[in-house]
């Protein structure tokens, strides 16, 4: 709605419950959305809500918890959506832990007679295996499908939902599939890691090269993938599309790794970001990567590297960094603390693997931290964390 209103020269403001815009996407990742939205002018208003809608002099007066005043001439309300249930309840019909129809995988409500698909039914989250409520007519369609060959008497079993979606905003394309770190956080899994990328759209010396923000999640323990959330330009949907096939294989990040996929200069690269994706996710869990994120707890005895060139450390660092450019860095490696533990970063992440592995071939310990600059200024600029979890 702030796209389209924007294109017809109004003015817009934007008061947002939560602490980000699109609460489905982990905050890091809907940082990108946040900036766009700004850039074309929009006013944003996050982790506040409104208490008061009152007419004044011909015009709406919007007050929010925060104190704030905004008058407007049109105020659209956007309250979530809720199963409309109430036929399914005076049937006798058994209602879910999340308030949906309860249905078993071939659509059967608790009475054997009758089926229910769509918005108003629980579903399973195929990733976490949980109850969820997932408004979507992609799934909606398919569970139409298949209770009517259940109903024929043909063997039919729901593979669950994957929350599979797109939105477009302006020039800006978010897409997610899979779980996200915090539907992972709420369903208690904590054998899980997510790693940060931020590849081009195509490869660089072709006209129109823009970035896709991706973060992938998947089990530490088996490489299994998890899901993937992505914000970027053109293309952008196309890696998430193929993630959610690979979730429906029970596919793993190896898997990721050696995907074929198209290629040629002004649709991707011969390494596409999936295989990216991939690569890095393996040498996570290989152990060829020690990795930590850029929130939460750090040790006290961490040095922070950035390995960057001086021009570009120059122009704007992460406060507490030493630079020593990756160039230098075998001649300088006097310079490094023997019994702390070294993070490193760049500005996407690359140069930092490279001075990873050589620290660590040195003896030295030493972890590269997720996505670079770039996921640091997307997750608010935070302290650094470890990637250990318990």
């Amino acid at each position: 709605m702030p796209e389209n209103l924007v294109r017809r020269k109004l003015e817009v403001t934007v008061v947002e419950l939560a602490v980000q815009v699109m609460p489905p996407l982990d905050p890091e990742m809907a940082a990108p959305v946040e900036e766009q939205l700004r850039e074309r002018g929009i006013d944003l208003h996050l982790e506040d809500a409104v208490t008061e809608i009152a007419e004044r002099s011909g015009c709406l007066r919007v007050s929010t918890r925060s104190g704030v005043t905004l008058d407007a001439d049109l105020v659209l309300l956007a309250v979530g959506v809720r199963p409309e249930t109430t036929l399914a309840e005076k049937a006798g019909l058994a209602i879910g832990e999340t308030g949906g129809i309860r249905v078993d995988a071939s659509m059967r409500t608790s009475d054997p007679l009758v089926f229910a698909v769509g918005d108003a039914v629980e579903a399973r989250d195929a990733v976490t295996g949980r109850p969820c409520l997932v408004p979507l007519a992609g799934p909606a369609n398919r569970q139409g499908r298949l209770a009517a060959d259940a109903i024929c008497g043909r063997p039919a079993t729901f593979r669950g939902i994957q929350a599979t979606s797109v939105c477009g905003l302006f020039d800006l394309v978010a897409a997610s599939t899979g779980a996200t770190e915090k539907s992972l956080t709420r369903a208690g899994t904590s054998d899980y890691e997510a790693v940060h990328l931020h590849p081009g759209y195509h490869v660089g010396y072709y006209p129109g090269a823009s970035t896709i923000h991706m973060k992938l999640l998947f089990e530490r323990s088996t490489g299994r993938v998890l899901g993937l959330q992505a914000v970027g330009g053109s293309g952008t949907e196309r890696r998430v599309d193929v993630v959610a096939m690979a979730i429906q294989m029970g596919a793993t990040v190896f898997d990721l790794e050696q995907a074929e996929l198209c290629y040629a200069p002004q649709f991707g690269a011969a390494k596409d970001p999936i295989n990216l994706a991939g690569m890095i996710a393996s040498n996570v869990v290989r152990g060829d990567l020690p990795w930590a994120h850029w929130t939460g707890d750090s040790p006290e005895d961490m040095f922070l590297l950035d390995v960057r060139d001086a021009d570009e450390f120059a122009a704007g660092h992460v406060p507490g960094a030493v630079n020593i450019p990756l160039g230098e860095l075998r001649r300088r490696t006097d310079e490094l603390p023997l019994d702390g533990e070294i993070r490193s970063y760049c500005v996407v992440g690359q140069r930092a693997y490279y001075a990873t592995r050589l620290l660590v071939q040195r003896g030295f310990r030493a972890r590269s931290l997720s996505g670079g600059m770039r996921t640091w200024e997307a997750a608010g600029q935070p302290a650094p964390r470890t990637s250990e979890r318990s």
